[in-house]
């Protein structure tokens, strides 16, 4: 009996430790999967005489400077755009008031619009939801900043001390465990570095399709634009494509209404060209898994871990694939109709076109065929 309460103890103890820590290990896992997306840049200059501490550094450092650059172009580009969109507001709204009282044959002013909404108590009570939901968004800023430095802090360690963690696991287990532990870790390393390669490879070809539209169309700030198509749809999973031809949309949309329509046109296009076209060409080369698998680990790794598990989902699935394959036997497969989508003769009795023809011929009054 009290062995039982014991193991129920430990076990309800362990089940509220697991919930708590849950945030961290999801920080943990992405962290190793960065981590072994940079392994082989760390490796390749640690092999030319750098220490892999340095080298992991100069790896952050250069991703630190990308990454920054590309957020201080983009917020001055959306700066400008609210700044030119709120300075040309009355003009919209004046075409807008032309339009209805043109078309229903009214006699709206924008004072009235203006007096009507500064007395409104919907917006008083949107202004004390605005003031109260910004601690809401500071609080919520702080909390991904935090997380944003855990899993930086945890991938460096990962890939400074790569080789290190990789000694201590080993030396725990058997030396023929050992070579399975190290053949996984290279396959894991190599299928990540291959999903990353892949989706770069999309993100750079959708960033230049998009950017020569933007350009063609007279959309200003079409580089940028470009550059935040190619990421954003790439490397955001599930809403990524939405989430990225909203904004050229919304900057098109202030030069010329129909622009945004055709911008919303090409995403919509592109998106199937890639889907059924380049990224399984790519995906094949790189990855080696097939379409349908990775549209079933991504909804997998969704319902399980929600963005960050669909973001991770192909790189953990490819290399699974590839770990059972080196160790799964495969036997020739024999050379029959049916493997290949074609129906086997019946050596067995006639066919039933042959069966139908008799029957007729057997009829009353038919004709009898030998």
């Amino acid at each position: 009996m009290v062995l039982a309460l014991a193991l129920i103890a430990a076990f309800q103890l362990g089940s509220w430790a697991f919930h708590q820590l849950t945030s961290l290990l999801i920080n943990i896992l992405i962290a190793f999967f960065l981590a072994l997306a940079i392994e082989p840049a760390v490796s390749r200059m640690a092999a030319r005489g750098m220490r892999r501490g340095l080298a992991t550094f100069l790896v952050f450092l250069g991703l630190t400077v990308l990454a920054a650059g590309f957020v201080t172009l983009l917020g001055s580009m959306l700066a400008g755009q609210i700044i030119k969109m709120i300075e040309g507001f009355p003009d919209y709204l004046d075409s807008l008031i032309n339009w209805i009282n043109q078309t229903f044959h009214t006699e709206l002013r924008r004072v009235d619009i203006q007096e009507g909404l500064l007395h409104s108590d919907w917006l008083r009570r949107y202004a004390q939801t605005s003031a109260a939901g910004v601690l809401d968004v500071s609080a919520q800023v702080l909390g991904g900043l935090f997380q944003l430095l855990t899993v930086a802090l945890f991938s460096f360690y990962f890939a400074a001390d790569g080789p290190r963690l990789r000694r201590a696991l080993c030396s725990v287990l058997p030396p023929a465990r050992q070579a399975e532990v190290l053949r996984a870790w290279e396959i894991a390393v190599d299928k990540t570095g291959g999903y990353l390669y892949s989706r770069g490879l999309m993100a750079l070809i959708s960033g230049i399709a998009h950017y020569v539209l933007l350009e063609s169309l007279g959309v200003p700030y079409a580089p940028v634009l470009g550059v935040w198509v190619g990421l954003v749809s790439q490397f955001i999973p599930t809403i990524g494509t939405y989430l990225a031809g909203a904004l050229p949309m919304l900057i098109a949309f202030t030069v010329n209404p129909w622009y945004a329509v055709w911008v919303l046109i090409f995403v919509v296009i592109y998106q199937q060209f890639e889907n059924y076209m380049l990224q399984p060409k790519l995906t094949a080369k790189t990855v080696d898994i097939h379409p349908a698998v990775a549209f079933g680990s991504v909804v997998a790794g969704t319902a399980l871990l929600g963005a960050v598990g669909a973001l991770i989902a192909i790189p953990a699935v490819a290399t699974l694939q590839a770990f059972l394959g080196a160790y799964v036997k495969r036997y020739d497969v024999t050379d029959d109709p049916r493997v290949h989508g074609h129906r086997g003769r019946n050596p067995v009795g006639p066919g039933t076109l042959t069966r139908v023809r008799r029957l007729w011929a057997r009829r009353p009054g038919g004709r009898q065929r030998p």
